[in-house]
Order: C-alpha cells, then structure tokens, then sequence
C-alpha cells in the first residue's frame, strides 16, 4: 500500500520533487497530456452541445494502466500539475482516466519547485478547479472546429495537406500583412551630413565634438554644394541645452518579455527559449514560466534587498513592486525570477546557464536604484546657412540598475550610450575638423522577428503565454513561414570628404536591407491569407480573436458558460463553410506575367502540387519551373520567369554521362546519373555554373556519401553513419542498430535480422568481449562488397 502517490507532468520534475518530499511519497509522471479530444471525425458532439469525446493517446495506454494500479493501492493522490488552465486540465484528465475517487484526491499547485514550495502546497490542497479546466476545454473544442472544418476547404480550394488555425491563421496574417507593406515601398535616397569640429577648453587641449546636420539633402548636387560652402563658414555654438534625466528599470520578466529580450540578446528561438525554461523550472532554478504577471513575492523582494544591499550597497536599492498591465492576465501570479536570489549562477547546459543569467539579472535590476543621467543638447550654427549642426551627448551620473543589466532595444540593437561632450557655452567658437556627406537610403519596415511578433500579438490580445511558442512554431512547420537570414542588396554608394580646402568623392560598396533571423510568408502562406480573409472574414479578424480570448477569460474566471461560448460561435462559422465550399471558386493564386517573346506562349506563375511554380503554355507543349528561394509569386517578373524555364541546363559531360542543373522543390541541384547534389548556398548560382564547379560538387558528394558508409551489402543493404549514430538503410527504410552490436563488425545475417524484425533485434549481452573480427570477416566474405577503413577498427567491449 502507497501512502501517497502524487503525479506530475515531467519526469526532471518528478526526480527534484521527490527528493524535497522523502519517504511516504512516491511521485510519478504523466509525460504531458495522457487524453486529446479523438482523432477520428471531429471529435466534438456538435449534437450534444459540443461534447468533447476523449481518448487516451495510443502512447500514453500503458502509463495510464501503471498509475491505474498505483493510485488503486494509494491512500492520497495528490494532482500536482502545472497552476495554469493546461495544467489544470491535465488534473482533470488525470482524475477522470484513472476513476479517481474525490475523497481521495487533492489538488496542488505551487509557482516555484523549492522545498518550501512543495511543503507549503502540501499543507494547503484544494479542489480542481472546474472553471479553469472549461476553459481549456472551450480553448481545445473551438480549435478543433475551427481547424477540422476550414482545412478540408483549403484542400479543395487551394492544394492537399493544408491547414487552418484560430490563431495561428491570424499569426500568418500580420506577417503577409508587413510583407505587402514592404513590397509597397518606396525607397528614396538622400544624403547625411555629419562633422568633427574642435573645441578648446581652458588649457587650450584641443576636444572633438561630433555632430550631425538637422537636415538631410535629397540630391547629390546640393550636398556639394553645401560642402563648398562649409570652406569658407565659420562654426559658432548658437545654443547649450542640458537637463537630467532619469532612467528606470524594466519589470521582471513574463512570458512574452521573456521570449522577446532571449531573442534579441540570445537568439534564441521562442520554443527555444521555453524549452530552456521549461528545464530551468524543472530543475528549481526558476518560478514558473508561463505567466503574464510582473508581481513579485513579498519574500522574493526581501531577498532581492538582501541581495543588492551585500554586493552593492545601500545606495543601489529601491524596492518596488510593478502592476500588471497585460490585459486577461491569468496564468501565474508572479513574474519569471530565480527561485534563490543568491544563486548567481547555475551548473548544466551553456544555454540555460545564459537564460538563467539574464533572468537573475533582470530580476534583480528590477529592485534597483532609477539611473541619473545629464543630457546635453548643442546647437552649432553655420554661417550664411539657416541649417545647423547638433551635437548629443549623455553622461551618466549615477548608474544604479545599469550596473546590473540594459535593457535591448525594439529595434534588436543594443542601446548605444551617447558620446560625453566637452563643456561648451553659446557664443564659443568651433574650428571644422572634417565633414562628410554618405549616400544612404530610407529603410522600409522591418520583418518580423518572432520577439516582434509575440509582441505584437500580445498588444492585440491574441494568445495566451502558453500559446506563443506553439503558434509560432506551427506556422513554420507548416511553410506558411519561414525563419531567415538574407544578405540585403548590394550597391556602390558615394561619400563626400571636406578636409582642409578639398570636398573629394570617394566610392564604396554597401548592403543594403540585411535581414537577419526574420519571419518570411511563403506564397503558400499568402495565397491560404487571401483566401481565409475572403470567405472566413470574421475569423480572421483581429479583434475576433483577442473577443475570444477574453471570452476564455470570463469561462475561467466562473462569468460564462463555456458550452454558451460555443454556441455563439459556431451556426454563423459552419453556415459560412457550407457556403464557401458549394460557392467559392478554386484559388491557387494565379498570376499572369505575359507572353515568352519567342512562342508567344502565356506565362503565369501559381500554386502547384508541391507548391509556386512558372508555367508556360498549355496541353502537350506546357513547361513548369519551381521558383527559387526569395522569389515570390506576387513579385517575381517575366524576365525572372522566363530565366527559371530555361532549366534544367545541360553544362556538359563527366565520366560519359550528363551532368545538368535542374530547380526542384526544395532549389536548385546537379544530376549526374543517379547521384543528386544540391548547390552550395550562397556560392553557386544555377543559371551560370560551369561544368568544373559541377565536377567539384559531385566529387565533394561522392566523398561525403563514402565516409558516411561503413558497410555494403551486395542485396542494396547499407550501414550508414547518421547524426544520431549508425544505421541500416534497405528498400528506402532506415533501421537502427541495437546500441549492443557494433556496426562495424555485423554480419549480412545479423544485418538482414534487424530489418526482418523491424530494428528491434534483442542482443543478449555478455561480460566477454564481442565477437572476434576474424569470425565476422569469414561469415560475411561472400556478402560484403565494400568497407571503409572504419572496419578496420578493434572490437568494442560491452559491459
């Protein structure tokens, strides 16, 4: 008989829990959900008013029938899934599979995995809170309908293998929305001014002061010609402005701030920066992640005073507590900090070592001391000229949180602090150094990055913190999106040097609109947007989604019915797919570009099988191109077109066979015989590759393709060497090696075996050594057609 038997939802939190609760507990895992709403038909009663239909996932049956038998010789179950409404209805589920009886059942939750925490949680159980399950369930079922119903529409309407999403439809419509924007454009170049100037100070030390002109010029003439001018001005300080300034700290993180600052000072990834915390939290290095709150504990704040107080002084404190201004806040009721403010540093993994940092780091900062900075603002006046010189600068007084941590800019540059500048009085005369004048060019909108768009999606109210990785996530899985780093354009700009009496030009080369990390929608991705936001209107509309959340909101907090909810939501959603799927004509976002000057054939560009494609003419003499990466259907010309249908290219001959360059699905390759080699990224360009490159590229092919084999059979059987170790690859279906055999030394009977059974051959293992080469090399010498010198390797040991 158990005592207690409590379930969590990790095994990394099941171990540190255990630990802090002894003998008489026994925590076990759930590994997540153990039910999902069916996956056959919808899995909703639409009938019974949206009664979800459950069911234990197929990999989860035999975890659900061991804590069946567990919490049947338990005297207490104790429920200790995460507090916010997923974990909640994980509890739910729990109770209901495992036909727990109330009476024998509690609840706990806790933001912090500390020995005070669990023991705290122990002493004060509590019932499992229905509204919070309701609303996750009303989450769950208006996702299902919205995705089960809309996708079978885009199959038909536009390509197979589509999907839809409440928000993550939305997420893609924000991303296309700036990608048109960006598309709209127009860049206009103009010139920046900038200048040294010397000032003098009491003991005539000779003191740089950098300043930029007020005023851009549009045109190269009339930079020149300001330049001319500047030979013969006189520089006089016209006016002195300095004023202090104060610079507060940010709040501790949530979710969302979370993920956006380990992106811009990280690069991490959101599902990045979740999983890393996801271990943090689990290993009781921080509270829980996922919340939308900035409060922090009472005793977190003591500590943080303590803390403060030790290293830096008395000086650099300043307690406060922030107010959460996130609207619907409701996960936690605390912000993501350190469960021990005096714990600098963890030990583990560099990732999350630099997550935890900059979260101690943040935490701390927030209970310190405002900054005092002095900016000073000085205007240089030029004679015969109304426009000026300004001069910035910004000393810092007292650095108070600076001391611990900056915060990044939106921008994801960090924030630059200004020049100091030398004491200055209006009326000082300033002698001109050097000014020069650089052709630059207005910048358009920026990308997305995925920091960018959680932020921008948690302005809208769209998502909860538990939702903004997963949106994230699943747009790019689905090419809807993707996550890139382009070298921006390339140009030869001019810069306009006055030193002395002589302006000189001096050229220089440029990228311009550099992308890095930012979100891109494919045209799939557009092409679904057009569609949904014609015949889906209301579901695509921002406001729509942010309603439904606050709507889940009033369902967890006991103010709605989530049943009601439903209801509401779904006669008008279904009539509107009856009709779109009888009444709306088949979408594949085709554009016509022109005619081919030679044939006069049609040349369009749209949505293909496998995705964009350039065709040309029709019947038997039709031509497709897949389009290139970057190439958009809404932007790509006829020129371009017509330059992707001159593929595939024969470049020649090699070893008596063609070698050509073709443009698949996933870019540009080489052919030779069977043998397929893709491009190398930013080096070869498919329309001007020459034969030799193409040689080269096979060759570095073949070598690649010969390391990675470590034996070959002469029935088509290979072990390979794979990233996640040696494997077996027969009739295009992979096999893993039992981690007892040695790839090298296996046999063709032993080989065949593994595939007969699936790779799942059981090995009994021994303390002896394994088998002795010469025996393998005799059993095998009419089957091995070829080795690499990785044979050759002395036999493992095995324990």
């Amino acid at each position: 008989m158990i005592e207690n038997l409590v379930i969590v939802e990790s095994p990394a939190k099941a171990r540190t829990i255990e630990r802090f609760l002894g003998r008489g507990y026994m925590v076990k895992s759930s590994f997540g959900h153990i039910r999902d709403l069916k996956k056959k038909d919808l899995g909703v009663d639409v009938e019974h008013d949206f009664q979800p239909q459950y069911e234990v996932t197929a990999d989860k049956k035999t975890l659900v029938k061991e804590l069946k038998q567990l919490a049947k010789g338990s005297v207490t179950v104790w429920l200790a899934s995460d507090e916010d409404r997923e974990g909640e209805a994980i509890a739910w589920h729990l109770f209901e599979a495992l036909e727990l009886k109330p009476d024998s059942v509690k609840r706990i939750v806790f933001h912090e995995i500390t020995k005070e925490a669990i023991l705290h949680a122990i002493k004060h159980p509590r019932a499992i809170d229905q509204h919070l399950v309701d609303a996750q369930q009303a989450r769950r079922v208006l996702d299902r309908l919205v995705g089960f119903k809309i996708s079978p529409v885009l199959w038909k309407k536009i390509k197979s293998s589509l999907s839809a999403g409440r928000v993550q439809s939305v997420a893609v419509r924000l991303i296309v929305e700036r990608e048109r924007e960006i598309n709209r454009f127009e860049e206009q170049k103009y010139y920046k001014v900038s200048g040294i100037f010397i000032a003098q100070d009491a003991g005539e030390t000779p003191l740089p002061v950098k300043a930029e002109l007020s005023e851009r010029f549009a045109s190269r003439d009339e930079t020149v010609q300001f330049l001319e001018h500047c030979k013969e001005a006189t520089f006089t300080v016209n006016d002195v402005e300095t004023k202090p300034a104060t610079r507060k700290p940010a709040p501790p993180f949530t979710t969302s701030t979370l993920q956006q600052e380990a992106s811009r000072k990280l690069g991490f990834s959101v599902s990045q920066t979740m999983s890393l915390a996801q271990k943090l939290y689990e290993n009781g290095h921080i509270t829980y992640m996922r919340t939308d709150s900035v409060n922090l504990s009472q005793l977190a704040i003591n500590n943080a005073k303590k803390v403060i107080v030790e290293t830096l002084g008395e000086k650099y404190l300043h307690a406060r507590q922030y107010t959460t201004q996130s609207k619907g806040a409701q996960e936690a009721h605390e912000a993501i900090r350190p469960t021990y403010m005096e714990k600098e540093s963890i030990s583990g993994d560099m990732k999350e070592q630099q997550l935890y940092s900059m979260i101690y780091k943040r935490t701390l900062a927030s209970q310190m001391a405002d900054a005092k900075l002095e900016r000073t603002i000085v205007t240089i006046a030029v004679s015969g000229q109304s426009r000026t010189f300004v001069a910035t600068g910004e000393v810092v007084l007292f650095d108070g949180f600076l001391r611990m941590y900056r915060e990044s800019l939106d921008d994801e540059k960090e924030d630059e602090q200004m020049e100091m500048l030398p004491v200055l009085h209006a009326g000082d005369r300033l002698q001109r150094k050097r000014i020069e004048a650089l052709e630059q060019y207005t910048a358009h909108p920026p990308r997305y990055t995925e920091a960018s768009l959680v932020k921008k999606l948690e302005a809208l109210g769209i998502g909860r913190p538990s939702t903004y990785a997963p949106t994230i996530t699943t747009i790019q899985n689905r090419d809807y999106v993707s996550r890139e780093s382009r070298m921006g354009k390339e140009r030869e700009i001019e810069q306009f040097i006055l030193t002395g009496d002589q302006v000189t030009r001096k050229p220089l080369i440029r990228h311009f609109g550099t992308e890095k990390r930012k979100l891109f929608p494919s045209d799939v991705g557009i092409v679904v947007t057009d569609f949904l936001c014609e015949h889906f209107a209301d579901i695509m509309d921002y406001n729509f989604t942010a309603k439904a959340e606050e709507a889940l909101d009033d369902v967890a907090e006991g103010k709605l019915q989530w049943q009601s909810m439903i209801r509401d939501f779904y006669a008008p959603f279904h009539a509107n797919v009856e009709k779109t799927l009888k009444e709306s004509e088949r979408n594949t976002g085709e554009r016509v570009l022109g005619t081919d000057p030679s044939t006069g054939a049609v040349v369009c560009v749209r949505i293909g099988r496998f995705g964009p494609i350039v065709q040309m003419g029709e019947g038997e003499q039709v031509r497709y191109a897949g389009l290139l990466k970057g190439q958009l259907m809404e932007t790509i010309t006829l020129e371009e077109a017509l330059d992707l249908l001159k593929f595939p290219r024969v470049l020649g001959e090699y070893e008596e066979k063609q070698v050509i360059v073709a443009i698949g699905r996933f870019g540009p390759y080489i052919k030779h015989d069977q043998l397929y080699v893709a491009l190398k990224k930013g080096a070869d360009d498919p329309a001007i590759i020459s034969l030799d490159t193409a040689i080269k590229r096979i060759k570095e092919k073949r070598e690649i393709d010969s390391n990675r084999r470590i034996q070959e059979f002469e029935n088509g059987a290979c072990i390979l060497s794979g990233r996640f170790g040696p494997y077996i690859t027969y009739n295009k279906s992979n096999y893993k090696i039992p981690k007892t055999q040695d790839a090298n030394l296996l046999t063709f009977e032993e080989t065949m075996e593994i595939i007969e059974k699936g790779g799942e051959l059981k090995v009994k293992t021994t303390s002896k050594a394994a088998p002795k080469k010469e025996k393998t090399t005799k059993a095998t010498r009419g089957n091995v057609v070829k080795a690499t010198k990785t044979t050759q390797k002395k036999p493992t040991k095995t324990k």
